[in-house]
C-alpha cells in the first residue's frame, strides 16, 4: 500500500507530465529555424591561421624607441634636403664663383669666416671720399685716405699723439697712425710740436683719426646713408654701416685662397659626396645581394662564384681604385664606376655565408617538397631574416664610399677642382691646417663629413638591431 504522500506526489508528476506534453504540442517548433549555415568566407578563413603582428610595423616601433637613432635620422634628412635647396635660397654665392674686388680686381682670398659683411661702423656726420660703383646698385666705395705718402717722405708733425699724429703735407692736415709698422722719426721730446718728420715706410693721410678701409682698400656703404658734397666727398647722413664688398650676403664660412664661398662649396660638395655614397650603396645591394643569395642558395655556382671571389678579393680594392682612376679621365662617373667595381664583394660574400647556415633548416625543407619555387623560397625564407645585417651594411657603404673618394682625392686622382665634394675641400683644407687664421677651410667640411658618417653608423646598428626579431615584442 503506498502512503498518501506518495499517492500525490505521483499525482503531480503526471499532472505537470501531461501539462508539459500540451505545451509542446500547441507549439511546434521548425528544426531548420534553429541553425542557419554561415557563408564561407575565404578571407576571414585564411585570417584565422595568422595573428595581426607585423614584421614591418614592429621593426618601425621599435627603431622610434631610440631617441638618438630618430634625431640623427632627422637631420641626415634635413642636411640632405638643404644641400639641394641651398643654391635657391637668397644670398647664397655660386659654388665656382670666384669673388673679386670691384675696386682693385683682386680676389677676395682667405676672407675669415663671419655672420655680416661690415668691419666698421661711421657716425654720422662723418666725411668721407666716395665714388659710385658702376657695376653695384646703390653702392659707394668710400674711405677717409687723402694722401698716400711714399717711404721716407718728409712732413710736418703738427700734433702728436700716442696712437695718431696729425701732420701737414703740401698745403694739406690729416691724421697719420703711429705704430711699428710705420715708425715715425721723433724726436726724444715728440710732444713739442711742430717740428719736421717723415716714416720709413708707406703711409696713409686720413681725413680723422679713423681708418676707414680694409688694409689700404675702400669699404663700401649703402648710397641713402651718405650725403653727396659734389667735390668727390659725402657725409654720413646716419650712422653708416662699411661693409668688406657691396654686398649685405656674408662669407660665413669664408672664402678659399681664390676667392670662392667656402659656405657654398661645402654643401654642393656635400650633396656630391652623398650622391656617391648612396649611388655606390645602391650598386653594392643589388650586385651583391643577388650574387650572394645566388652563391649560397645554388649549389651547382658555389665552386664558381667562390673563385671568382678569390681572385678579386686578392686585389686590394685600393689598388683597384688608382688603377681605374688613373687609367680613365678623372671625374664623377670614373669614381663611382671604379668604387662598383669591388664593392660589391663583401656584401656578398656575407650573404653567401648567412644563407649557408639557413638554407637545410625545416621551413626551407618543407617548401621544396610541398613545390616551392626557388625564386620565392628566397624572397619569403631567406631575405626577411637577412634584413637586419643588409641594412647595417649599406648603412655603412655609404660613409665608406665617401670616405674612399676623400681618398682617391686626397692622392690627386679624384673629382676636378671645378666639382666642389668633401674629398676635395678637405684635400685643399689639409694644406693650411698648420696656419691658425686658415685652418677653418679644413674644419668646416671635417665637421660636415664627421657628421655624416657617425649619424650613418648608428643609424645603421639602431635599425640592425629593430630589424631583428628577438628585439620584437
Amino acid at each position: 500500500m503506498l502512503s498518501i504522500k506518495e499517492n500525490k506526489s505521483k499525482k503531480l508528476e503526471a499532472a505537470l507530465a501531461d501539462q508539459l506534453k500540451k505545451d509542446l504540442e500547441s507549439e511546434l517548433v521548425n528544426e531548420d529555424e534553429l541553425f542557419v549555415l554561415a557563408d564561407y568566407d575565404e578571407a576571414a578563413a585564411e585570417k584565422t591561421g595568422y595573428s595581426n603582428y607585423s614584421y614591418w610595423r614592429s621593426t618601425l616601433q621599435v627603431f622610434l624607441k631610440n631617441k638618438v637613432a630618430v634625431f640623427l635620422l632627422c637631420l641626415l634628412a634635413a642636411l640632405l634636403l638643404f644641400t639641394f635647396i641651398q643654391p635657391y635660397l637668397p644670398g647664397q654665392y655660386p659654388a665656382n664663383l670666384i669673388n673679386n674686388n670691384p675696386q682693385t680686381g683682386k680676389q677676395l682670398s682667405n676672407v675669415s669666416p663671419s655672420l655680416t659683411t661690415v668691419i666698421a661702423t661711421a657716425p654720422a656726420g662723418t666725411v668721407l671720399m666716395a665714388e659710385e660703383l658702376k657695376d653695384a646698385d646703390g653702392w659707394y666705395a668710400v674711405h677717409n685716405v687723402v694722401e698716400s705718402l711714399k717711404a721716407r717722405t718728409k712732413f710736418n708733425l703738427i700734433e702728436y699723439g700716442e696712437a695718431w699724429c696729425r701732420i701737414e703735407y703740401k698745403g694739406k692736415t690729416g691724421y697719420v697712425k703711429n705704430n711699428f709698422q710705420t715708425k715715425l722719426k721723433l724726436p726724444e721730446d715728440p710732444t713739442a710740436v711742430p717740428y719736421e718728420s717723415r716714416s720709413n715706410f708707406k703711409l696713409d693721410m686720413y681725413m680723422q683719426p679713423e681708418d676707414y678701409t680694409n688694409d689700404g682698400t675702400a669699404l663700401y656703404v649703402k648710397e641713402d646713408c651718405l650725403t653727396l658734397n659734389g667735390d668727390g666727398t659725402a657725409t654720413t647722413s646716419d650712422e653708416a654701416q662699411l661693409r668688406v664688398l657691396p654686398s649685405e650676403n656674408a662669407f660665413w664660412f669664408g672664402t678659399n685662397n681664390i676667392g670662392q664661398d667656402l659656405w657654398s662649396r661645402v654643401w654642393s660638395g656635400t650633396r656630391t659626396s652623398l650622391a656617391i655614397g648612396f649611388i655606390v650603396a645602391f650598386f653594392e645591394a643589388l650586385i651583391g645581394i643577388t650574387v650572394g643569395v645566388l652563391w649560397g642558395y645554388v649549389r651547382k655556382l658555389d665552386r664558381i662564384l667562390t673563385e671568382i671571389y678569390n681572385v678579386l678579393d686578392n686585389i686590394p680594392n685600393t689598388i683597384i681604385l688608382i688603377l681605374i682612376s688613373y687609367i680613365l679621365r678623372p671625374g664623377f662617373g670614373t669614381l663611382v664606376f671604379a668604387m662598383c667595381l669591388t664593392c660589391w664583394l663583401g656584401m656578398a660574400r656575407f650573404i653567401r655565408n648567412q644563407i649557408v647556415i639557413i638554407r637545410d633548416r625545416d621551413y626551407n625543407l618543407a617548401s621544396r617538397c610541398l613545390g616551392t619555387g626557388t625564386a620565392r623560397i628566397i624572397i619569403k625564407n631567406l631575405l626577411p631574416y637577412l634584413v637586419s645585417v643588409i641594412m647595417l651594411r649599406l648603412a655603412l657603404s655609404i660613409p665608406s664610399a665617401i670616405g674612399n673618394e676623400v681618398f682617391i682625392t686626397y692622392i690627386g686622382l679624384g673629382l676636378p677642382v671645378d666639382l666642389p665634394s668633401l674629398g676635395n675641400l678637405i684635400n685643399e683644407g689639409r694644406k693650411l691646417v698648420t696656419s691658425e687664421t686658415l685652418r677653418y677651410q679644413l674644419i668646416f667640411p671635417a665637421i660636415v663629413l664627421s657628421v655624416v658618417t657617425i649619424s650613418f653608423y648608428i643609424i645603421g646598428n639602431a635599425f640592425a638591431d629593430a630589424a631583428d626579431p628577438k628585439n620584437h615584442v
